[in-house]
């Protein structure tokens, strides 16, 4: 993996507390789903714990472009994106298959033109998740999308908005599997396409990998057999000028590098989601038992 920029300011840092005064605040933004939510916590936790600095949480900002365009203005300071999703919503690139190749792309690029620095993958691909009912996939043998396809004529699909206007979303998908619905899908917000499928109001939707309703609600994965969708690795994104004013900040964030895998980020998002557990309080246990505070 590429170190990022950040790692060798932080490098240059000889505490967290380097660059930090009390009283200073930065601006920590979430997109709107529970995961989200989760992640931008972990960080502004995180940093708080790690630093002098205050800050300022702006959750459910909004999706991918609105989280993208609020970094790059300056509004906020910081928000985890995925590779993927950079790459194709964003810079509007053909997915690409490799992790490292991906995350390279997009470092590049965003430093560039955005000033915005990627800080290290936190270990975890939150990748689409094409979905059906657990007992459709046992009751027809499916197991992957291309099992599926030959079904779909007589199904319903709904996805999320984003998903349907992204590079790496529904035209792609149905292009590359052939996919035939009996209408057009329907339009959502991505956490009601969980239900909707689950109560039968519609057959398939792509929901995230990640996600603790999946096994909550009895939804079963379909295999992407034919590798449509690229590497989704999770990593902040922190503009260039916050590192440099505050390089504490890169120290915080890299202790959190490869901690979480895909299965302990399905739990942390089943805890909030279906246990309703506060997010914060998922969060600050979470770094109590991986990263405990400092003496």
């Amino acid at each position: 993996m590429v170190t990022p920029s950040y790692g060798r300011l932080a490098l240059a840092a000889t505490l967290a507390l380097a660059g930090c005064s009390r009283g200073d605040s930065i601006v920590v933004a979430s997109k709107n789903f529970t995961e989200q939510t989760i992640l931008g916590e972990l960080v502004a936790q995180q940093i708080e714990r790690r630093t002098d600095l205050r800050v300022d949480r702006r959750f459910f900002l909004g999706g991918t472009f609105v989280a993208h365009q609020a970094l790059v203005a300056g509004q906020i300071d910081i928000y985890v994106e995925y590779t993927g999703t950079a790459l194709t919503a964003i810079l509007e690139r053909p997915p690409g298959a490799d992790p490292d190749e991906v995350y390279r792309t997009v470092a590049g690029v965003y430093e560039e033109q955005f000033d915005v620095v990627w800080g290290e993958p936190l270990g975890f691909d939150n990748t689409f998740a094409i979905l059906v009912r657990g007992d459709d996939a046992r009751r027809l043998g499916l197991e992957t999308i291309s099992d599926a396809a030959p079904y779909t004529r007589d199904w319903t699909a709904a996805f999320g908005y984003e998903f349907v206007e992204r590079e790496d979303g529904y035209r792609g998908l149905v292009q590359t599997y052939a996919l035939e619905f009996q209408e057009p899908p329907r339009t959502m917000d991505l956490g009601l396409t969980y239900r909707a499928l689950a109560d039968g109001q519609v057959d398939l939707i792509a929901g995230n990998s990640t996600d603790g309703l999946i096994q909550a609600l009895d939804l079963y994965q379909l295999a992407d057999d034919k590798s449509y969708f690229p590497p989704y690795e999770a990593a902040p994104l922190i503009r260039r000028e916050v590192l440099a004013k505050y390089p504490g900040v890169g120290v915080a964030l890299a202790e959190l590098s490869g901690l979480i895998s895909d299965d302990e980020m399905r739990l942390l998002n089943y805890r909030v989601d279906v246990a309703h557990l506060d997010a914060a309080s998922v969060v600050s246990e979470w770094l109590d038992t991986h990263l405990p505070k400092s003496e």
